[in-house]
Parts: structure tokens; sequence; C-alpha cells
């Protein structure tokens, strides 16, 4: 890809502290960013609220924010900074999530500054999870049955038709923070109700169970010019319903033919398309059976 001119100063958001679904990874890849984008001659401005990791080290970005990651703080440095760009995508969700507050409130209008990496509409093609399931099922990709829901009244309705048990999964929220399996309608209440305080768009998917299918994954990079390398596929040692974060991996997969790899692979690369991701690594996740 062409360097890009018009843009002189760069601000990172880096993932805070280590927790499952931004795991270490985020450090190294944001660590790598900033030395890759300085020795390219940009200037980056580092915001990340964890002192112990290696990215907030001085020598790492031009300069070092060790602030809370909320848009309100991103917002005063922007104000103080002045960068041209805003690179979200080495923060985990809290990059993410970040990036998408400072869009809702106006902070990159108001300032000028332009996302990138992956745009606006691309994170929301990921992280709301009906909008995903329609743009998947577009694509001729099979996904579990389900029902988006705000309220406890939806979900009541919805688990009538699904049935038990049942997957909760909370929009704009990793690492499984509150989902989880309701094998009975005490825990089905009390664990929708938890999903929608912890969602910050207040949104709950609940989805038909597939506990025990075999789980991959495809680690795939793309670039603004659709080219689309497929790094590995991994294989999960844990059946579906052991989250991805606590489970043992093994690279590369172990125990697929090679007509379902090529449907793997194939799949992976027109999702990658369809939602829209332009730089750098993704991460697909498949259910077998």
């Amino acid at each position: 890809m062409p360097r890009r001119n018009d843009i002189k100063k760069i601000l990172i958001i880096g993932s805070g502290p280590i927790v499952i679904g931004q795991a270490c990874e985020f450090d190294y890849s944001g660590t790598q960013a900033c030395k890759a984008l300085r020795e390219d001659g940009y200037e980056v401005v580092l915001v990340n609220s964890n002192p112990a990791t290696i990215m907030t080290d001085p020598d790492t970005a031009d300069r070092t924010y060790i602030e809370p990651i909320t848009w309100q703080y991103v917002e005063e440095i922007i104000r103080k900074e002045r960068p041209d760009a805003l690179l979200p995508t080495l923060g985990g969700q809290t990059g993410l999530n970040t990036a998408m507050d400072l869009v809702r409130n106006g902070v990159l209008e108001k300032y000028g500054v332009e996302m990138i990496g992956a745009k606006e509409e691309v994170i929301k093609r990921a992280e709301e999870r009906d909008t995903f399931k329609q743009i998947m099922l577009s694509i001729g990709l099979d996904v579990p049955r389900s029902h988006t829901v705000h309220t406890m009244e939806e979900a009541r309705e919805a688990v009538k038709d699904i049935g038990l048990p049942i997957i909760i999964r909370a929009s704009f929220t990793l690492g499984g923070t509150g989902g989880g399996i309701a094998y009975n309608i005490e825990e089905f209440e009390d664990k929708v109700r938890r999903g929608l305080a912890l969602s910050p768009i207040t949104e709950v998917l609940l989805e038909e169970s597939i506990l025990g299918w075999k789980e991959y994954e495809m680690e795939v990079m793309r670039d603004n010019a659709d080219n689309v390398v497929i790094i590995c596929a991994i294989e999960n040692f844990d059946p579906m319903g052991v989250h991805t974060g606590d489970s043992i991996t093994v690279a590369p997969a172990q125990t697929l033919t090679d007509k379902e790899y090529q449907r793997m692979r194939d799949a992976t690369i027109l999702v990658m398309r369809a939602i829209g991701v332009e730089t750098g690594g993704s991460n697909v996740q498949f259910a077998i059976n």
C-alpha cells in the first residue's frame, strides 16, 4: 500500500489492563504498530491506562498518556494533540467501544479526525449482533437461530421459540462478559438481566445452543486493495461451550478434512469483504458439526 502523506499525526488507543477477550496480543500488536508508524515517519500519540505494559515505555510512542480510556479523556487528548487520524483497531474491545463513543458524541467530526483501520460502519457491522447475523445470512453462511432483545419481556417471548439450553450474548462486549449458557428458566432470567445491564446499548442476543460442536478459528488479514491472506487455522481443544479464551488452542488445525478447511477459508474471505475490514489482523470463528 502506498504511504499516505495527508496524515502526519496518529492517535492510537491501547487496550488497558489485560483481560480475556483482549489479551496480550493487543499489547504486542499495538507496540508493533507504534514502531512501524514511527519508522514510516508518522508522529504517534498513545493513550493506554496500563502502566505495566511495554507499550507505555517512553521509547514506544512520541507521546504517551497513561489515562483512563474513556471518550471524555480521549477527547481532551484530541483537543490538546490535534491528531489527523485515530487508529482504534489495536485496543481490543476497549479501543473499539471508545472510538464508537467518540463518533456518537461528535468528537471526531468536531476536531476533523479521520478513523483509520476500520470505519464506524465496519465496527457496527461486526459488533451489533443482529446486523452481523443478517450479513452472514446474506453471504450464504449458516448461523444459529436467534433473537435480539432489549427488555426482559422480549427475552421471555424469545425463549419460548428457541427453547433451552440457550446461549446469551451481550452486544458490544467481549470475552463472554454479560453472556453465558442458561439450562433452566431461573438461570435464564438472571443472566439476561445481567447481560442487558452490561451491554452499553442494552442489547442481548439469545441464540440456539450448539454445545459440543467443534470450534475453529481463522486468523486473517486484508488490505484496502482487497488482498486477503489466511495466516493460520486454529483448532480449539475444547468444544463449543467452553469460551475460546479459556480453551487450549492448537495451530495449525489438526482434525479438519481438506474440504472443510477450504470451505472455511472461502467463508473467511467472504466475511472479511462483507464486514469491510480494511486493514490488519482479524479472527473469524466457526463451529463445525
